[in-house]
Formats: structure tokens, sequence, C-alpha cells
């Protein structure tokens, strides 16, 4: 009989253990999820640009819209696009982030179930001791004490044998709990992440919607050679009034003595795509309004809208803003009388007194401002003065309806 408690007090004593070694396990699985915080927070960010999408939606939809000169109209639909833009961005973060999320779980999930079969492995031990050592009775063990001191020891033994049974028992069911409930969150994970990628094709589809909307509304306006005039006047007034204060801020940092980045005073092409001149620097016969208008730079289209726009030189960023001609656009002093413009940018990456090198990505190719279509303006100024960027390039394309 002594024999038998002993055996069965081993095998209860290696259970524990090793039960004990299980919780501590399956506790230090159920709290690795550091990527849940992340997803939360892109998803509050996602609600709010939907509410900042409402809004503006609802100024358009005003009975005001209809008053707004076309410059402005096109400054709402621009935002809507960036908007959307935003929204595209905060999807994909969130599908990078569930798939990081799903390779955890899947991983919790492989652990738990290695988990749960070494539990079941250890209950099978516990059982197959039981049948091999017959069955024990309790009442035996405790009548053959040989004194009442005796007999208080095996009535501990026997508790702790029954609390052994119990544990091991209790531990297997957990096991198999966490592990259905961790399968059960996989599955949930992954058909979150499978409606984030509709969403993502809807909003997609939506942005090329709004894209030919912007569009859309300069081309109506070219059927109208006076308003067009109009605002290609003002388009120009503005811009030489942005020229006029880039210069001033460029003085003011020549007078206080600021340091800034000297550039090579050589210029690599400002989009890491080709594409294709599709409007030249000077004076030439405009398509629409058939007069000679002056084009301070040199249109690159063909690039396609997210190609990246790149520094031509290296330097120190003195604007970067917004504008209703330029659109979204940077400026780039390089510290030896040469300075670049990059417009109709669907979004900037640098801001005011970064400095930048040669190649660097400043921003994305847009349709912002004054634009009916993706294209890159790039100027190149010297002391002040505008001058032609194609004297610094020796091989480029010409789109066959340059002009």
């Amino acid at each position: 009989m002594k024999k038998k408690t002993v055996r069965v007090i081993a095998v209860a004593m290696a259970v524990i253990m090793a039960a004990s070694i299980l919780v501590t396990a399956i506790t230090a699985v159920a709290g690795a999820a550091p990527s849940q915080t992340e997803l939360d927070n892109l998803k509050d960010k996602q609600s709010d640009l939907k509410q900042q999408m409402q809004d503006l939606e609802a100024e358009i939809n005003s009975n005001e819209y209809d008053q707004f000169v076309t410059s402005a109209k096109k400054a709402l639909l621009d935002e809507k696009v960036a908007l959307t833009q935003q929204e595209i961005q905060n999807i994909t973060d969130q599908i990078f982030t569930y798939e990081t999320l799903i390779s955890e779980k899947e991983a919790e999930v492989a652990e738990l179930e290695e988990e749960q079969a070494e539990q079941w492995e250890l209950y099978k031990v516990r059982i197959r001791a039981m049948e091999e050592n017959g069955p024990i009775s309790y009442y035996a063990i405790l009548f053959g004490a040989s004194s009442f001191t005796d007999m208080l020891m095996r009535l501990d033994t026997i508790n702790a044998v029954m609390d052994y049974d119990k544990l091991i028992y209790d531990n297997l069911i957990v096991a198999q709990q966490e592990t259905e409930a961790a399968k059960a969150d996989l599955e949930e994970t992954k058909a979150e992440m499978e409606g984030m990628k509709v969403e993502l094709q809807d909003a997609e589809e939506l942005l090329i919607t709004q894209q030919t909307e912007a569009a859309q509304l300069l081309v109506d306006l070219e059927q109208d050679h006076a308003a067009y005039e109009q605002m290609y006047d003002e388009m120009v007034e503005e811009q030489n009034s942005i020229m006029e204060e880039i210069e001033k801020m460029e003085e003011e940092i020549r007078n206080a003595g600021a340091s800034s980045v000297v550039g090579t005073g050589s210029f690599i092409w400002p989009a890491e795509l080709q594409g294709r001149i599709t409007s030249f620097f000077g004076w030439r016969d405009h398509p629409i309004l058939h007069v000679l208008k002056y084009h301070a730079g040199i249109d690159i289209g063909s690039l396609g809208y997210g190609a990246n726009v790149v520094a031509a030189d290296g330097g120190t960023v003195v604007t970067s803003a917004t504008s209703s001609s330029y659109g979204e656009y940077v400026v780039i002093s390089h510290g030896n009388g040469y300075s670049t413009l990059y417009a109709h940018m669907s979004k900037r990456l640098v801001s005011k007194g970064d400095t930048v090198s040669q190649g660097d990505v400043i921003g994305i190719v847009g349709s912002t401002g004054l634009s009916s279509g993706p294209h890159l303006h790039f100027e190149i100024w010297s002391d002040g003065d505008r001058i032609d960027p194609l004297n610094f390039f020796s091989s480029y394309e010409v789109s066959p309806n340059a002009w």
C-alpha cells in the first residue's frame, strides 16, 4: 500500500510542476498582442477622415458652392482627392497591421495547440498510472495508519493527490478553451482583413472618380474662353506673388547668415520616372487661348498619379505650401543662387526648413491647383530669375502634343 501511495504522489508531483509551467506559458502567449493598439489608432484615424469627408461634401453640396470661382471649387475637389488618398493609405496600413496580427495569432494558436497536446499527454499519464496501480481505497490508506500522526500525514497525502488530479483536469480544460478562443479570434481577424480589402478597392475606385471630376472642372472651363483667360491671368498673378514672397524669404535667410545646404550646381531629373515634356518654358502659343503666354517652367507628364518627385539638387526647403494655382508645391533653395520649384503634387513630403539631398523624395505627383491631369510643373530660378530647366538636361522625351 505504501508503494502505491508513493507512486501516486510521484505522478501527482510531476503533473503539478508541468501544470504550473503550462499556466505560465498560456498567460505569456495571451498577453502578446502589441499590434492591436496600433490597429485601434488607425481605425480612429479612419473615422476622423470619414468625418472630414462628410463635412467637405456638405460644403460642396451647399448653395454657396455654385457661387465659388473655379479655382476655389478646384481646391475643394483637390481636398476631396487628398482625403481619399489619406484613407487609402490608412486602409493599406490597417491591412499591413492585420497581416502582422494574423501572423502573431497563428503562432499563438500553434503554441497553444502544442501546450494542449502536452497537457493531454500528462492527463493520459495520470489515467494510465491509476489503471496500472488498480483502484486505491482512500479509506484503506487511512485505516492502515500506525498512529494518529501517521493518519494525519496520510490524509494530507490523499488531499494532495486529489488536488493534483483536479488540477490536471482543470488545466486540460483551460488549454482546450484557450486554443478554441485563439482559433476563433484568428478567424475573426482574417474576416476583418478581408473586409478592409473590400474597403480599399472601393476607396481606390472612388479616388479615380474624384480625380476625373476635378479634372473635368477645368476641361469644362476651357469652353468659356473669357472665363478661362481671367482664371489664367489670376493664376499668373498669384504665381508672381508667390515668387516675390519666396525671394524675400531667401533674402532673409542670407541676411540672417543662417546656415543652409549648398547644392552641387548641377541638376538631376526631378521625377523618378522619365515622363515626357508636355509644356515648354517661355513664351509660346497657348493651345486654348491662341495667344502668346509665358510659362515659367516645364510640365512633365506621362508620370501618372503616385509617382515620386525628387529634389533636383541638395538644399534647404524654403516653402512647402498650398496655393490655388500651384496646388501642393515645394521650393528648395540650393544656396548657390539657384532655387527649384515643384508644383501640382498630390502630397508634400517635406516641410519648410528641412534639408534635402539630391535625389531625395520630396512629394508625390498629382493634379492639384489649376491642373487638369497628373503632371509635375518644374521651375529653376537663378538669382531670382526663372530660366529654362531644359538647359540642364541633354536627354528627355517630348510629347507629340507638347506646346
